[in-house]
């Protein structure tokens, strides 16, 4: 997880996955609304980026 931002994000640099779901309340500044799912298993980290309908 990275961030306080609300910018969502799922990105890999190099074996890293920075991961920042987003903010589902009030929309802040002109971020999409949004929240995050991560699959985690034993040999492997999926991220998922979820935009809500306003």
């Amino acid at each position: 997880m990275a961030g306080h931002s609300h910018k969502p994000r799922n990105e890999w640099t190099g074996d890293v996955l920075y991961f920042n779901p987003g903010g589902a309340g009030p929309r802040r500044f002109t971020l999409p609304i949004t929240v995050g799912r991560l699959e985690v298993k034993e040999d492997s980290v999926v991220g998922e980026i979820i935009e809500l309908p306003v």
